[in-house]
């Protein structure tokens, strides 16, 4: 009899087709997600962005390296040219924020034995993509400085909706995984 050997993360080769088949299925829900729930879900006008939510969720769940990251996150930043927005910009701030959450998966961030770094990892990466989409929109669409002022708590808004939404589906969403 053969035994079964399991391969741990430092040995992972590359995205398996489960890996591969997580992400499709993160990054379709967040595209869904926001088409149909985004406008229902708002606080005082602000809203989470589906789409950095499940890549965020997809990077965390799977652990990919770098450049898986980054291609996931251009991924999204093609899915995203099909929702409304401005055209083009999210990949650039798409890539930003998966690469930075690729590199944060593997930051550890702990308080006693609960795993804080979905948290704070989405929060940041949100507060990445964000930031790199507000500042693309007033180089290359000439927003004001205004608009680009109130984007500010949009943002962080939105970083702090993502980072509930990502640790409140991690947990359980790993132990599935696991199984």
């Amino acid at each position: 009899m053969s035994e079964k050997r399991t391969v741990s993360v430092e040995e992972k080769k590359g995205l398996n087709v489960r890996d591969l088949i997580v992400i499709a299925v993160l990054l379709a829900a967040g595209a869904v997600l926001k088409l149909l729930v985004g406008s229902f879900i708002n606080f005082f006008g602000m809203k989470p962005n589906f789409i950095i939510a499940s890549y965020c969720l997809a990077i965390l769940l799977v652990r990919p390296k770098l450049y898986q990251s980054a291609i996931i996150g251009l991924l999204a930043g093609a899915i995203c040219q099909f929702l409304p927005g401005t055209p083009y910009l999210n990949f650039i701030s798409e890539l930003v924020g998966a690469v930075a959450m690729g590199l944060l998966i593997h930051v550890p961030m702990k308080i006693g034995k609960f795993d804080i770094n979905p948290m704070i990892s989405t929060f940041i990466s949100t507060v990445l993509s964000g930031g790199t989409y507000t500042v693309c929109l007033f180089l290359f669409v000439k927003a004001t400085t205004e608009g680009m002022v109130a984007y500010v708590p949009i943002v962080l808004c939105t970083a702090l909706l993502n980072m509930i939404i990502v640790q409140l589906l991690y947990i359980p969403l790993k132990k599935v995984l696991k199984k």
